[in-house]
């Protein structure tokens, strides 16, 4: 909407993508990983040298969101408080691409499976409580926030991929406070 934009713009402020600031991302990574260890009461991930560098190289078409989605992400679904090349999404790694078949999908569609259960008893292991209440709400907000980046903030449009109807997507949007 034209009218939105002229109301919004009033000082411009020129902020440069994500890839092209790549000093900001372990800054970042660090902020984002001690950030979701606090909200999920949890140990604050640790990157390895090599993670990091890797990490440091990616375009993140989605910038800073996207960088924020994958430390939420990699809090919840590393076993360990080390976090290794292996660990990461395989939709970051290099040879993800390589993977996908023809159809569209990885060959290995159980990988998140596996690390959720993972994720899931090393918060058994250390004797945490309430593990479904922390961990079905983050996957909620994930979820929610890839749809609403997908769809460009059109919460019809996520709604539907979700399979959600409109006015449950926006109250749980309000539930788990997503901006």
């Amino acid at each position: 909407r034209e009218d939105l934009f002229h109301r919004l713009n009033v000082i411009r402020i020129h902020i440069p993508p994500l890839n092209e600031r790549t000093q900001d991302i372990p800054l970042l990574m660090q902020f984002f990983l001690a950030t979701a260890a606090k909200e999920l009461d949890s140990e604050v991930k640790i990157l390895t040298t090599e993670a990091d560098d890797y990490l440091c190289t990616l375009a993140w078409p989605g910038n800073v969101r996207q960088l924020e989605n994958f430390c939420r992400w990699i809090t919840v679904m590393a076993s360990g408080r080390e976090i290794h090349l292996a660990d990461l999404p395989p939709e970051l790694l290099p040879d993800y691409k390589a993977s996908v078949s023809n159809s569209g999908t990885p060959e290995s569609e159980t990988d998140w499976e596996v690390s959720l259960k993972k994720a899931i008893e090393e918060c058994i292991a250390q004797g945490q409580q309430n593990i479904a209440k922390k961990i079905i709400p983050l996957t909620e907000t994930i979820l929610i926030k890839s749809a609403l980046e997908h769809t460009h903030g059109h919460r019809h449009e996520a709604a539907n991929l979700l399979g959600y109807g409109r006015n449950t997507l926006t109250r749980k949007i309000k539930e788990l406070v997503i901006e």
